[in-house]
């Protein structure tokens, strides 16, 4: 009754909002999960109401006016999770990145952008070897990235030394714009804001009494998890609250703890290689309870893995839908769906391709247009505060169907 709550309730929006739908055929698990995709609900606020979404038609072009010139060695650089346990995540970024380069430089014959991609495997100790590679390449303009948030708090102060902008599509830890950063720019909204906005749409419109909070080890599971706790409130319950790390794939001792507890709902905080197998073996054991994650698990691999076991997932997310016709260029330049970030890897790109094609191509120039910068993206409208924080940014929840 509440997933067909949830989804009656959603009808009128997605007839405002359009839907973006990332499709999966196949399985590493038992059950096939064929023709489940993740389709979006609605955009909520931190209160959990709908939001109806801004339009795009305005949204900034990345091939400008075809009159850009730039020096042969021009490029930007990304960095992320491009192989490991997680890497679709990182992959999803690369390639929003690869259209905005792939539609500029069609565009702009005497301005050639190149793209240099890093893969830090979402690893912090990778990501410390790695990041000072990129700083060193004084062919690097910018840095889309770091991708996840574990790795940007371990880098964020030596990319900040070293003046280079660094504009993440996905890091959403709130704590990584309080550390005094000069360089730094989120481009979707932060776990502060997205916690509450879960929170209180699953109290809310999705009518749940009573919700097992489960958390990874990872700077990012554990900050979205302490605001997902404090939002939920009494609806948190305390006796089935359980901590799994990254890299485990037997979760017996928490599905008998959750089973036991009997909730409405389960929210993890953590990521798609974690919760595939966490949603498959809760399903396993009988639970019936909805089970409710992330952005870091709201991508076509956690179907793939989880199989039919996803279905009827709720999956919140800072990042918004693909546009159609994004979608459909994306897909005929990468051979593959746009994921999760892929829509804001790209309007960030399309940033700093603006500023590069304005003459502005030192990383100090480059800073500055970006400090500076107020336009509409596909994604949202990006404007910073002085802490690399956008001035106004939601949520969006997910369906697994």
């Amino acid at each position: 009754m509440v997933r067909g709550a949830l989804a009656i309730g959603a009808a009128a929006v997605l007839a405002v909002a359009g839907c973006s739908s990332k499709t999966t055929s196949n399985n590493a698990g038992g059950d096939s999960g064929a023709g489940l995709s993740i389709k979006s609900l609605v955009q909520v606020d931190k209160q959990g109401k709908a939001v109806t979404q801004t339009g795009t038609a305005k949204a900034a072009d990345p091939a400008g006016d075809g009159k850009a010139k730039c020096a042969a060695t021009t490029a930007i650089a990304m960095a992320g999770a491009l192989t490991g346990a997680n890497s679709a995540l990182g992959i999803n970024i690369e390639d929003g990145v690869k259209l905005a380069l792939q539609k500029h430089n069609a565009a702009n014959p005497a301005c050639q952008v190149q793209l240099k991609p890093f893969d830090t495997e979402g690893d912090p100790q990778k990501a410390s070897q790695v990041i000072p590679t990129v700083i060193s390449d004084q062919s690097v303009s910018a840095l889309i990235g770091p991708a996840f948030s574990g790795e940007t708090k371990a880098t964020g102060q030596i990319i900040s030394d070293a003046g280079l902008p660094a504009l993440t599509s996905s890091a959403t830890n709130a704590s990584l714009t309080k550390n005094g950063w000069k360089t730094f720019f989120r481009g979707l909204a932060n776990d502060d804001l997205q916690g509450p906005s879960v929170a209180n749409y699953l109290t809310g419109a999705g009518g749940f009494k009573k919700i097992c909070v489960v958390q990874d080890d990872s700077d990012y599971g554990v900050g979205l998890a302490k605001s997902v706790i404090a939002a939920l409130g009494s609806a948190a319950d305390e006796s089935c609250a359980a901590q799994v790390k990254t890299g485990d794939k037997d979760f017996a001792a928490t599905v008998s703890k959750v089973s036991a507890a009997k909730p409405d709902a389960i929210f993890y905080s953590g990521y798609y290689a974690e919760a595939a197998p966490l949603v498959e073996q809760l399903h396993s054991a009988g639970v019936t309870a909805t089970f409710v994650s992330d952005d870091g698990t709201n991508d076509p691999q956690f179907v793939k893995q989880a199989g039919d076991s996803a279905k009827g997932a709720l999956l919140s997310c800072p990042c918004g839908p693909a546009p159609d016709t994004f979608a459909a260029e994306y897909k005929a330049l990468n051979k593959q769906d746009p994921g999760v970030y892929s829509v804001e890897a790209y309007d960030l790109t399309t940033i700093v391709l603006k500023a590069i094609d304005s003459g502005k191509v030192t990383r100090p120039e480059i800073l500055d247009y970006v400090r500076n910068y107020d336009g509409q993206g596909l994604a949202r409208h990006y404007k910073w505060d002085s802490t690399g924080e956008l001035s106004n940014a939601l949520i969006w929840m997910y369906q697994v169907k």
